[in-house]
């Protein structure tokens, strides 16, 4: 391609379009990302709260990246950002915390062991399962290594856990709060072949792909942030409060019209959430199947209850699982990244919390973890954040349209682009990459 001539609309300001977008950067081509919004980062951006006066900085979700998230690292350290500074790394452990103050079950990851004796280790002394179901996890996990973690055809994740004799409390304890983690999709429905994906790169490989990465610091400082100022520091464009309006093919390339006019692009990247998709590529008719396949995708939700407690409260760990309440995992963040007495309890997937009032929510997971930690008095405020479409329903056989489409010269980025694994930030990273390779080829 001649790079002179080349000029590339990025459509998008989340991780897939800050990637794709950073890539080409890379490569020295002209890029211009234009964001509807006013902030960048799509689902990994920070929110602002006001209590009492005081102005809190708060995640929009709580999010848990893995040591096998290679690209989202390549990508940060790309920008300037030192992953010990801005990323607490724990090799994987899973505490599951009962209402009745105690854990009903606990895996450590034997780190002085390679992969994936690490995990086996792990699972052989965890505690709160019997032996034999034990010897099944292990099973399963030799198994799954003898066959490359592959499927002849995909199917529930709770049916194939079922056809290898893992019992319900093993899938109540290990299985299903990882697929909750990894999916966002309940363990009824969601694919058993993209969960295998996430548990290949994970578990296979260096020993540290099954690390914890937890952000110390909100994710517009750690992503959105850096990466935009390496776009502009290497003299491209961001345009926010920026929304498409339309986009039509003309000879050589594109017209992209915003509330500034039209602009011509050589090529275009679209980088939004998949609802979005049909409004841009409407007057596109080879993108007719593209549009066709996001319009049928179901959503699932992810609620974050923020919980503040006076400052010199701290739970035992900086993660913990909780069994047999409402929330799902639970987040210390005055260990994590300074916000004192601060607790963030996610609660992933579609579930009876969500025809509680915000509320009614904050206070039934206050009151489930004062019993689950007596020493947590009432919270001082709350706030709950609830993305009610926070990522795709990654059921099984589900029709995911390609980064390259029947349009020449425009490519579509976006976790749900990328087929082998779930609505993840690497997920999204990896198709923007992937976008960025296949427009500097075509």
């Amino acid at each position: 391609m001649n790079k002179q001539n080349t000029h590339v609309a990025v459509i998008g300001g989340g991780c897939a379009g800050l990637s794709a977008a950073a890539a080409l950067v890379e490569q020295g081509i002209q890029v211009t990302l234009f964001e509807a919004s006013s902030q960048l980062g799509g689902r990994a951006r920070t929110v602002a709260v006001e209590n009492n006066s005081l102005m809190h900085l708060l995640d929009n979700g709580q999010h848990i990246l893995l040591g096998a998230y290679h690209e989202t690292l390549s990508l940060l350290k790309k920008v300037g950002i030192k992953e010990q500074d801005a990323i607490l790394r724990l090799p994987l452990q899973i505490n599951m915390q009962t209402v009745f103050a105690n854990s009903a079950f606990s895996l450590k990851s034997a780190s002085y062991l390679p992969a994936p004796l690490n995990l086996l280790v792990g699972l052989l002394f965890s505690n709160g399962l019997s032996f034999s179901e034990r010897i099944a996890a292990i099973k399963l996990m030799y198994k799954l290594r003898r066959t490359q973690y592959q499927l002849s055809k995909d199917i529930p994740l709770v049916q194939f856990l079922l056809f290898n004799d893992q019992t319900e409390k093993l899938t109540e304890m290990l299985w299903e709060p990882l697929c909750l983690a990894a999916l966002n999709t309940p363990i009824e429905i969601a694919s058993t072949r993209i969960f295998l994906n996430v548990l290949k790169d994970s578990f296979s490989g260096n020993k540290r792909n099954s690390d914890l990465l937890l952000p110390r610091q909100d994710l517009s400082q750690i992503i959105s942030h850096p990466v935009a100022n390496y776009i502009r520091a290497n003299g491209r464009t961001i345009m926010l409060n920026r929304r498409v309006r339309r986009l039509v093919e003309v000879p050589n390339g594109f017209n992209l019209e915003t509330k500034d006019g039209v602009q011509f692009f050589s090529h275009v990247i679209i980088a939004v959430s998949p609802v979005r998709v049909e409004k841009l590529v409407v007057e596109l008719p080879k993108l007719k199947r593209v549009w066709e396949q996001t319009q049928a995708y179901a959503f699932q939700p992810i609620y974050t209850i923020y919980l503040q407690y006076p400052q010199d409260i701290q739970l035992p760990s900086v993660i913990s699982g909780l069994n047999g309440m409402t929330g799902q995992w639970i987040f210390d963040r005055g260990q994590l990244c300074g916000q004192k007495g601060l607790i963030a309890v996610i609660i992933s997937a579609t579930g009876l919390h969500q025809k509680m009032g915000q509320d009614a929510l904050a206070l039934t997971v206050a009151q489930e973890l004062h019993h689950a930690y007596p020493m947590l008095p009432k919270p001082l405020w709350h706030k709950v954040i609830a993305e009610k479409r926070a990522t795709f329903s990654c059921t099984s056989d589900l029709a995911r349209p390609t980064n390259k489409t029947a349009q020449p010269g425009l490519f579509i980025a976006g976790d749900y682009t990328y087929a082998d694994y779930p609505a993840t930030i690497e997920g999204a990273v990896r198709s923007g990459i992937r976008c960025a390779k296949l427009l500097l080829n075509s």
